[in-house]
């Protein structure tokens, strides 16, 4: 097997805790009405146009004209976006701080993320500083799973993809970085993700 030389990391659900639970828990006690929220008014499709670059107000006042009677509930979702952010997984920080601060390996993230709300993530955590560079889809228009964005990082940044390994919890995502050649790890846990990276590097991280 090539020697392994650069990491990349997805951020949300992997080093970042994000769940919009955290605000529609406080609007919608009943999981149910919550379920029915997600489902139909405010979508993950819905969401993850933002991460592929339409403007927080676009979205919201699309989904406004189209559900009037849910516009409080659907402005929430951007006006208390802050409010998701459970804060960092705190042991995968300490992973990514070892593979910092005591192995060669190059350091990278890939992430669907909105322009306009990466900021506010870059200000809260110190630890997205720690990366060699960073590929945002908010900010290139196009987002994971298209293959546009894996050849962006791969291109931006010299990388190999055999030499490389891939870091996400959602698997649909870690579909086109194996085709393209990258090992990949479907995160699941921090431990889980300790254990299967050793074994691609051979030493205990």
């Amino acid at each position: 097997m090539n020697k392994i030389d650069t990491i990349v990391f997805d951020l949300g659900g992997v080093l970042i805790d994000w769940n919009p639970d955290y605000v529609y828990k406080t609007i919608f006690p009943n999981e149910e009405d919550r379920k029915w929220f997600y489902k139909n008014i405010c979508t993950a499709d819905w969401n993850e146009e933002q991460d592929a670059g339409r403007t927080l107000q676009d979205a919201t006042e699309e989904l406004v004209k189209k559900f009037p009677e849910h516009e409080k509930n659907i402005r929430a979702y951007y006006d208390r976006w802050k409010e998701m952010l459970g804060g960092p997984i705190h042991e995968t920080v300490e992973i990514l701080h070892h593979l910092k601060h005591n192995t060669d390996v190059r350091l990278y993230a890939l992430t669907n993320w909105s322009a306009e709300t990466f900021p506010v993530a870059l200000q809260l955590y110190d630890f997205l500083h720690w990366f060699e560079g960073r590929v945002v889809s908010g900010e290139e228009k196009t987002r994971k799973p298209f293959p546009e964005i894996y050849q962006t990082l791969i291109a931006r940044y010299n990388i190999v993809p055999q030499n490389a390994v891939y870091i996400d919890d959602n698997y649909r995502n870690l579909i086109p970085a194996k085709d393209l050649g990258f090992h990949i790890i479907h995160f699941q846990s921090p431990q889980q993700f300790k254990k299967e990276l050793s074994g691609l590097l051979d030493k205990e991280v």
